[in-house]
């Protein structure tokens, strides 16, 4: 392993910057600097938006520490892991809603043969108030997605409470794939024509190509998402959407810091988000279940107690590698932090310590 020559932390601000707070902007810096000093995590992409665009830019750390070192560029993609969760299987499940194709109160099993629990329905996945377990490891059957699919289904049938939120990869297994068969297209292609392309995310995907590696970030060395040790780098992390192909409705996409900004500067847009209707977007970003310190919307999560005094109404969501998404409609704020904070090996209790002082620094330039 290889420390390799320490990146240095690029920042850029756009006229609208002005707005952030003096000493906001001196706190985060200095957290900045903090993540090179500590090399923790790796790498990072940071971007603070508002509805008109970016207003701060900044990266830094490594892309990859192992063997030959890859700084950190603007361009850096990384493995979203669960914000592949609300970036597009929760918005592609809405706007299927929107186009009459299919009810949020539809059972899982009228769009999932072969599933069958009858009282689970959409929105019970939707939430994670299925009472499904949180997370199995089915790849180690291997790369068979039709037997994992049979688990899953088999899991399913063992029972659970409704109602209560219980975060579960399952449940978005099961979305991912009753959006493709409610559509008609593969995950894939339908995340590519209703999202991708309208929302202006060119370098957004599941499975990069071979000849992309050296643009992603690596994530876990020798961790416990594979049948063989290894670096994950250039495929996604998460081993149960590895064993499905690399796409999958809870993990899969890869993005870059850019392309994410986009995608939270149209909802800080409703009313013209080009893919769903502001209606459906207050719906999605409000109040659908769970107590503190798990509040659920539609996909996405509310009201981050511990990440500064974001007013109510504000969503969230993380990704297991690093990465999290914040949007504050009443402060007109979003905030993007990519990052491979699991590489070269997982900390995950440094990782919410750095999430909560990094966001904490944000809401005192934003708020």
């Amino acid at each position: 392993m290889s420390s390799g020559p320490k990146s240095s932390l690029s920042i850029e601000y756009s006229d609208k910057a002005q707005g952030l707070s003096s000493s906001g902007r001196k706190l985060l810096i200095a957290e900045l600097l903090a993540t090179l000093e500590n090399s923790f995590p790796a790498g990072l992409n940071l971007a603070i938006v508002d509805s008109s665009g970016v207003l701060l830019r900044a990266w830094a750390g490594n892309a990859c520490v192992v063997g030959e070192t890859f700084p950190t560029t603007r361009t850096t993609r990384y493995d979203l892991a669960s914000l592949t969760k609300v970036i597009s299987t929760t918005m592609l499940t809405l706007w299927l809603e929107e186009q009459s194709k299919w009810r949020l109160t539809d059972k899982v099993s009228s769009w999932l043969p072969g599933f069958t629990r009858s009282d689970i329905t959409l929105h019970h996945l939707l939430t994670h108030t299925s009472g499904l377990i949180a997370h199995k490891p089915f790849f180690e059957m291997g790369q068979r997605p039709q037997a994992i699919r049979r688990a899953v289904y088999e899991e399913a049938s063992r029972g659970g409470e409704l109602g209560t939120v219980l975060y579960s990869d399952l449940n978005f297994m099961l979305l991912g794939w009753a959006l493709a068969r409610c559509s008609g297209q593969p995950l894939q292609r339908l995340f590519k024509e209703v999202i991708a392309k309208p929302l202006d995310m060119p370098y957004t995907s599941f499975r990069p190509s071979a000849r992309d590696r050296v643009l992603t970030a690596a994530t876990e060395l020798d961790g416990d998402q594979r049948l063989e040790p290894g670096l994950v780098w250039g495929e996604v992390h998460d081993g149960n959407a590895w064993a499905l192909g690399g796409v999958a409705g809870h993990a899969g996409l890869f993005a870059p810091a850019d392309d994410v900004s986009r995608y939270l500067v149209a909802l800080l847009n409703p009313k013209e988000h080009p893919v769903l209707s502001a209606s459906t977007i207050a719906k999605m970003t409000r109040y659908q279940a769970g107590t503190q310190p798990d509040v659920r919307g539609l996909g996405w999560r509310l009201d981050p107690e511990d990440w500064g005094p974001w007013p109510s109404g504000t969503y969230w969501h993380n990704g297991f590698t690093g990465n999290s998404l914040l949007v504050s409609p009443r402060v007109g704020i979003g905030v993007v932090m990519l990052s491979n904070a699991i590489h070269p090996t997982r900390q995950l209790e440094r990782q919410a310590q750095f999430r909560i002082e990094l966001f904490n620094a944000i809401a005192k330039c934003c708020l």
